[in-house]
This record gives structure tokens, C-alpha cells and sequence, in this order.
């Protein structure tokens, strides 16, 4: 084949748990992932001048080596010496900066992309080795599903699908700085509240989404949502309009929220959207690879 159409999918976060600092700067986690249907589609398309080059729909996006989809093919075009080139097309749907791990995720799909385009005959566990070359949520990105992710986030392992229900995604007209966030977090580390992850994944287990919602969190929200108080508010809306429970994603600003029904969820995505708070909106279902 010479083109690949590809769909990266974006990620929250049900549990986010910073449990310490290593001395290198990177912090420990311990995470909850679960994949969502909310998606970039890409196209890769080998060029016979070995170039790797891109082009997006949104002009603020950087297409150098700066982009992880670029990173990403020429990772395994240097590494089995490969003469052709590809230029990548993407269509971003993905909020940016946003907690969603858009841009891993992009670069997790055009590994894949690139792998069968050229026939390598990598494996998935082969990819997710290379993915962590090029960011700690790309491994994650490649795997998809629900995981808990410990380390700096690239300890992956496979958990028992999260219980099928729609969910609502709604940024605010703002980005956040993780790296802002994380050093906020450093500052007041001994007083955060942080969730039970263990608790969340006997919850995830039991597909009780009640009690999934009840012991969801998020331990950035403690610094995140002082910042940026909308954050607060729209989880509020969520809740008003009928979630079972609302949450931060990653470093923000994203919020979701599950709801038990998709009448309920299309009442509150139409007050979320009244409310004029979000610039982002999107009612979606959860991806499991069990599913």
C-alpha cells in the first residue's frame, strides 16, 4: 500500500495520583486511562524523496520536528533505514492542550501508520517500546483501553474495561501549562487530597459506575482549578444537569463528565452549550479494547 488512514484517540483520566518526585524532575504516578471515542484521523502517504513533512487543519499547530507525528516516522524510518519518506495529513479534532494526550496519541498513530505501511512486523508491545522514546503517554496511546499507569506513566497494565456509558467532554477557552500545573502541585505536595486508585479499579472491576464516580480523582485539580476557576464551574453545570460524576482530565482544563443515560447527557451537553462556557464540546462513548 502507499497511504494509511488512521484514527488516534484521545484519553482521560478516571484516577490521577502524583504519589512522589523522583530526583530526576519527573514525578511518580499512579493513573487510571481509559480511551474515549473522540478522535484525530490521519493520513500517511510514502513519498519517494525521503522527506517526512505534514500538514493540519489548524494553522497554530507546529509541523517541524517540534511534532510528535513527525518524531514519531522518523524514529522508524532512521531506525530500519528506510529510503522512502511519508507526509502526514493530519485532522485534528482533539482539544489542544487539554489534557487528552492529543498530540501522544497522534504520534502513537503514525508509529502505527508507519509499521504497516513498510512492513516492519512490529508488534504492539515493540511500538509501545519505541513510544516512550517520544513521550510517557505515548506507550498508553498505542495499547488504548482501560490501564492503570504507574512509573512517569509508561508502567502500563491492561485493567477490567470501564462500564459502557456516554460520556460529555467540554474544554473551556482556555490552555493549560502542565508544566505550570506540576510545579504548583510541588509547592503544597503534603496537603493535596489524593484519590484511592486501588479502590477505583474494585469499582472498574464491579462496572458499578455509581461508585466509579465516587471515588474518582484527581489530584491536580487541588492546584488546576484555582488557576482556572471555569474548570469548578463547569463540573458544577455537569453535575446540575444530570452527571453521575465530573472530573478534571490530565492538567486540565478539560472536564468530562459520565452520565447513566444518553437522553440526560444530550440535556446537559444543550445547558453546557446555553452556559457559554466551553469553546469545545463533544458527546461521546468510552473505547474498550474488550468491547
Amino acid at each position: 500500500m502507499d497511504s494509511i488512514d488512521v484514527k488516534a484517540l484521545a484519553k482521560i483520566n478516571i484516577g490521577l495520583d502524583v504519589t512522589g518526585i523522583r530526583e530526576d524532575g519527573y514525578h511518580e504516578v499512579r493513573m487510571i486511562m481509559q480511551t474515549v471515542n473522540l478522535f484525530d484521523k490521519l493520513t500517511v502517504k510514502k513519498v519517494k524523496d525521503g522527506t517526512v513533512s505534514m500538514k493540519t487543519n489548524l494553522r497554530f499547530l507546529p509541523v517541524n520536528d517540534d511534532n510528535l507525528c513527525i518524531k514519531a516516522a522518523k524514529l522508524l524510518i532512521e531506525e530500519f533505514d528506510i529510503k522512502e519518506g511519508v507526509e502526514i495529513d493530519l485532522e485534528k479534532h482533539i482539544p489542544v492542550a487539554a489534557g487528552m494526550a492529543g498530540g501522544s496519541t497522534d504520534g502513537a498513530a503514525v508509529l502505527f501508520a508507519v509499521n504497516r505501511l513498510f512492513n516492519l512486523g512490529l508488534s504492539r508491545k515493540d511500538l509501545m517500546e519505541r513510544g516512550v522514546k517520544l513521550g510517557a503517554d505515548v506507550p498508553y496511546c498505542v495499547m488504548r483501553g482501560t490501564a492503570l499507569a504507574e512509573g512517569i506513566g509508561e508502567v502500563l497494565t491492561p485493567i477490567s474495561p470501564m462500564v459502557k456509558c456516554p460520556v460529555l467532554i467540554a474544554k473551556p477557552g482556555i490552555s493549560v501549562s502542565t508544566k505550570m500545573v506540576y510545579e504548583a502541585l510541588d509547592a503544597k505536595f503534603d496537603s493535596v487530597v489524593h484519590p484511592d486508585i486501588d479502590q477505583l479499579m474494585k469499582d472498574i472491576e464491579a462496572k458499578d459506575l455509581q461508585a466509579v464516580c465516587s471515588h474518582m480523582g484527581n489530584v491536580l485539580e487541588d492546584v488546576t482549578i484555582p488557576m482556572h476557576p471555569v474548570i469548578a464551574d463547569i463540573k458544577q453545570n455537569m453535575l446540575e444537569h444530570g452527571a453521575v460524576g465530573a472530573m478534571m482530565s490530565g492538567s486540565g482544563p478539560t472536564v468530562f463528565g459520565f452520565f447513566e443515560d444518553n437522553k440526560t447527557a444530550r440535556a446537559a451537553k444543550d445547558a453546557l452549550t446555553k452556559s457559554g462556557m466551553v469553546k469545545q464540546l463533544y458527546l461521546t462513548t468510552l473505547f474498550n479494547t474488550k468491547n
